[in-house]
């Protein structure tokens, strides 16, 4: 039987906060109940909560769990009755009352009877910490997928004053920071600052920018508006670390966040930013990464964080925005890891212009957009952060790894035209059938709509199959003959030919119906093996030709992901199904998965 600290709960329920600091690890307890926090009716994440009670033997108390530590419970390495080492907690009052949150800790067994009779501890009349002290300051370990970097083991610090002008104010860890505080300091470090961005709109004139802020709680993401812009835009540098209060805390707004916080800080005119220069207790970056050949697992408009070599760097295009009709700078890198997979990974803006890499460099991407265009893609947003050549652990053992033996491997992509490859983002377990798909009116909402299917093509509209367009990499657009050349009016370039890219419009049947679907480029590579210029040439070579390649595509059966949106065309509302993607069948895949079927309770 493990022995616990006893008399450490009631310590902890009772210690004023400037001695929380000096109780803050090194405490051997055990978790009687680990339970999920039911989601508040204004809550925006999807971030799960765990709220644990800890027991020395004698007394216990609730605590809650920090979210950087929710993989342990997701992994089952704690349980009820778990003993674990206390590395790392912190301690707010809130509303006169005391909030223990662990950072971080490790396992010391899990196999344990409930060890002693603990009761709750005698009640105590909490008060308000009279004076500013930091919260423990030694660096968190994270779960096994993460790493960070700057987090050398410091001693256990001794209370002392926060900066000058902030007596009588707690610095508080970003995890514990919510709307009902007022008087709370926080020490983090940028570790993104956006541009300045502007806005027009029929309310007026503005602009903004945004800071994302960690410290080794947890991150948190600042905005300023306006007159604070120019405020406070100047005094924020990435990676120096800040003494910050006074801001307002609301709830986040997922729709431009993705940062795994309930709340986001809203900077005002009052706001007080001043340079810490005691750096050593803030973690330069966090990361979880996932390896490339996971990304299929993830769905799309996910973030994640991902490490690789940039193995290929693509000339610079543009697109142009719908939106705003301005054109928008992009360049697509290839990278590359350990898992043997490559990825095309898209930069936007001044990053896409200034971005150079002539040696091959090792990059950690944090918060990537995923995407499904021809199979899996990743995207920087506007809260996404790179690094090159970051100084930890998994860029070194990636650097060595290439330049051992990396540079002689294949790398297998997420495409979705490749014959036999798995079919990342096809859900077999949720897989419709078509007239399933139209009874429940998928589609018809203002929203898209995405479903999986397999079924087999029973006619393919052959007059027009594909179009000439724009040979420029990234442009695409539809060309016109103008006898002595062909003219691209978005790149305005004229070319001597065109690329055909396909266009095609397919009927589809499985056991209880059909169904017209859409496709393109990817969805034709896929179905004829060939590209459109190859069967744009037979066409014009060979008629009979053409019909033959048309009827052999006919009867063959693919697995589909698609998209289900509404269309309006000449004042009629209909439902369109456009591929996402298209793949072969994988007989093994398929076998392998009526065997499991067959074991499972279903078939018994």
């Amino acid at each position: 039987m493990s022995q616990l600290s006893s008399g450490i709960c009631r310590r902890l329920n009772e210690a004023p906060q400037e001695e929380i600091d000096q109780l803050a690890s090194g405490h051997t307890v055990q978790l009687l109940s680990i339970k999920k926090v039911a989601p508040t009716s204004s809550s925006t994440t999807a971030t799960d909560r765990f709220r644990i009670i800890i027991s020395d033997g004698v007394h216990f108390v609730q605590a809650m769990l920090a979210t950087q530590l929710n993989d342990l419970v997701a992994n089952g390495d704690i349980n009820k009755n778990t003993v674990v080492v206390i590395d790392k907690l912190a301690c707010n009052f809130v509303q006169d009352k005391r909030l223990i949150i662990i950072l971080d800790l490790h396992v010391v067994s899990r196999d344990e009877e409930k060890i002693g009779a603990p009761t709750a501890p005698p009640p105590t009349q909490d008060a308000p910490a009279p004076s500013v002290v930091e919260t423990a300051s030694s660096s968190i370990a994270s779960p096994a997928t993460s790493s960070s970097t700057g987090q050398a083991k410091q001693p256990q610090p001794q209370p002392r004053t926060g900066p000058s002008g902030r007596g009588g104010r707690s610095v508080y860890p970003i995890e514990g920071l919510s709307p009902y505080q007022n008087n709370w300091t926080i020490k983090a470090r940028v570790t993104q600052k956006s541009d300045i961005r502007t806005w027009s709109n029929q309310r007026g004139e503005g602009k903004l920018f945004n800071v994302t802020l960690m410290d080794e709680s947890g991150e948190i993401r600042g905005t300023g508006f306006n007159t604070v812009v120019d405020e406070l835009y100047e005094k924020f540098e990435e990676g120096k670390v800040y003494y910050i209060s006074k801001a307002r805390v609301n709830l986040a707004k997922k729709k431009f966040s993705n940062l795994q916080n309930d709340y986001e800080l809203s900077l005002e005119k009052n706001t007080e930013v001043e340079e810490c220069l005691e750096t050593t207790s803030v973690p330069m970056m966090k990361y979880n990464f996932v390896e490339l050949s996971s990304l299929e697992k993830l769905e799309r408009d996910n973030t994640c964080d991902v490490i690789g070599i940039v193995k290929e760097v693509g000339p610079l295009g543009e697109i142009t925005s719908k939106a705003t009709n301005r054109t928008i700078p992009k360049r697509d890198l290839t990278i590359v890891d350990m898992s043997q997979y490559s990825v095309r990974l898209t930069l936007w803006g001044k990053q896409a212009e200034q971005f150079t890499a002539d040696d091959l460099p090792v990059i950690a991407f944090k918060g990537v957009k995923v995407g499904d265009f021809g199979g899996r893609t990743l995207s920087m947003v506007s809260s996404s952060i790179m690094t090159v050549s970051p100084d930890i652990e998994e860029a070194h053992l990636l650097r060595g790894w290439y330049d051992g033996i990396g540079t002689d491997q294949n790398f297998q992509s997420h495409t979705s035209g490749s014959s036999g490859a798995s079919f990342g983002g096809f859900n077999r377990s949720e897989m419709r059938h078509l007239s399933d798909v139209k009874e429940s009116q998928l589609g018809m909402s203002d929203k898209a709509e995405f479903f999986s299917t397999r079924a087999t093509i029973m006619h393919i509209k052959s007059e027009s199959i594909s179009y000439p367009a724009c040979p420029t990499q990234g442009c695409n657009k539809k060309v016109v003959d103008l006898g002595s050349g062909w003219r691209c009016e978005k790149c305005d370039k004229t070319f001597e030919r065109p690329e055909y890219r396909y266009i095609m419009s397919m009927a589809v049947a499985d056991w209880s119906g059909q169904a017209w679907l859409q496709g393109f480029n990817e969805a034709g590579l896929a179905v004829f093996g060939k590209t459109a210029d190859e069967v744009h040439e037979i066409k014009e070579r060979n008629e009979a030709e053409y019909n033959a390649l048309m009827a052999q595509a006919s009867g063959v059966t693919f697995n589909f992901s698609c998209r289900a949106k509404q269309d309006t065309y000449n004042d009629q509302t209909r439902v369109r199904y456009g591929i996402s993607r298209i793949t072969s069948l994988d007989y093994h895949e398929e076998a392998k998965h009526l065997v499991d079927l067959l074991k499972s309770p279903w078939a018994k």
